[in-house]
């Protein structure tokens, strides 16, 4: 079972995490099954500093704005950690940005990460909106079909960043958590009630008292009610 819930009580603790890659890119248009398709997932390390505005990073772009991009999901992360993992699956060799992320970042995963949960990035200040949610221009990237339900699966999925303050961020500057959310939902947990545990009213309640979750996944899991 995942533990969603931080105890009360829970210090908040100042942490660090490093990052592996700082990645951005430009929408661009790529043929898949037939037809051709405008996509921002391809993302290009860079060791650059860059503006980070209330909607992207300088440089980046997302081709669909109806289901990418805008305030709730200005910043894709996604774990390093998992990185080995996918190599081993799909038997391939991935590069930072591999699942169209803007940070690649070391030692954080979906259990260590709540929604509200607030972070230094360099001069900007971030915060924890929702899971990433995966769709098909993943298996487009990677040419397996069924990775973006692998990915639900094993719920590997990243999560996204909305910006509370805007500022300049470089390679070389950690995420340091600097406000935790106090018996918060978990990304773990919010993606198990969104992929598994679909009918657990009870759990999607409490996910919809946290405030800072994103205007989609609201509408979303209020939908199921």
């Amino acid at each position: 079972m995942i533990n969603s819930l931080r105890q009360d009580g829970d210090a908040v603790k100042s942490k660090k995490y490093a990052l592996e890659s700082l990645n951005v890119g430009q929408p661009r248009k790529v043929l898949y099954n037939g037809r051709e398709i405008e996509t921002g997932i391809y993302k290009e390390p860079v060791d650059r500093q860059l503006f980070l505005s209330k909607t992207n990073f300088e440089g980046d772009g997302q081709a669909d704005l109806v289901h990418h991009g805008g305030e709730d999901k200005a910043v894709c992360v996604y774990s390093y950690d998992h990185y080995s993992f996918w190599e081993n699956a799909l038997s391939i060799r991935l590069e930072p940005g591999a699942f169209g992320e803007n940070l690649t970042v070391r030692c954080l995963t979906e259990e260590d990460v709540y929604i509200g949960d607030v972070y230094q990035l360099g001069e900007a200040i971030v915060e924890v909106s929702q899971p990433r949610q995966p769709c098909f221009k993943l298996a487009m990237k990677h040419q397996v079909n069924d990775l973006p339900v692998q990915v639900q699966n094993t719920m590997f999925t990243g999560f996204y960043f909305r910006v509370l303050k805007e500022g300049k961020v470089s390679k070389e500057d950690a995420l340091e958590l600097i406000e935790s959310q106090a018996n918060g939902v978990s990304i773990a947990a919010a993606n198990h009630i969104k992929y598994h545990d679909k009918q657990n009213t009870k759990a999607i309640m409490r996910i919809l008292e946290v405030k800072a979750l994103s205007d989609s996944w609201r509408s979303s899991f209020e939908k199921r009610l």
